[in-house]
């Protein structure tokens, strides 16, 4: 099986297809994406969580902040148990999504935690990360507020932060309270869609 043109084992695909009958079934009553793509959830939500990872496909310890329905949490916490090495700290306050993500990495054999907490109060329970996600969260100058607290522990912290067709807009405003270095991914699966990789993320203002 391929994802992204990236091939996988045959065990991260029998990974990845019980995740999918999970939400699938989970999904008829918590509402974990917009109901217009459950149909399409191999495309629009696994294989675009993919590629967050394989921008940065190490055994890292990720902080996925506001995991949802698993994405991209999930998907990194399986593809990492292929590594055999790297964590993800999943940062989910609602306790039915919280659920749902620990069911998931329980019985995928992903290589995760959920803490079922808001993610301001996440730093003083996750000591430390070395990449941080987000997916579909909130507006990259909040997004930077909520890293800044593992960034002043690691100045080396990488942000893998996925946005749509917004994403200049964001990415000014937050020059007006940030600096940083800043690569820009175009999505292979969504073409309005980018990954923002930033890194030496500072505080201006």
């Amino acid at each position: 099986m391929e994802l992204n043109g990236v091939r996988v084992s045959r065990e991260t695909q029998e990974r990845l297809q019980h995740f999918a009958v999970l939400f699938q079934k989970w999904a008829k009553t918590i509402n974990l994406v917009a109901p217009s793509t459950v149909d399409d959830l191999w495309r629009r939500h696994i294989a675009d969580s993919a590629q967050i990872f394989q921008l940065h496909p190490k055994p890292a310890h990720w902080a996925d902040l506001g995991s949802g329905g698993g994405f991209p949490g999930i998907i990194t916490a399986i593809l990492l148990a292929e590594q055999g090495e790297g964590h993800v700290d999943l940062v989910e306050s609602n306790q039915k999504k919280a659920a749902f993500l620990r069911v998931c990495l329980r019985e995928c054999g992903a290589r995760g935690t959920v803490h079922a907490v808001r993610i301001e109060e996440a730093p003083a329970t996750i000591q430390n990360c070395d990449v941080i996600s987000a997916r579909a969260l909130a507006e990259l100058d909040m997004l930077l507020d909520y890293a800044a607290p593992w960034v002043e522990r690691n100045e080396n912290i990488r942000l893998l932060l996925h946005k749509g067709r917004d994403y200049e807009r964001e990415l000014q405003k937050a020059r007006g309270r940030w600096g940083f270095d800043l690569l820009k991914h175009q999505s292979v699966v969504e073409r309005d869609s980018v990954i923002l990789e930033l890194s030496r993320l500072r505080r201006l203002i």
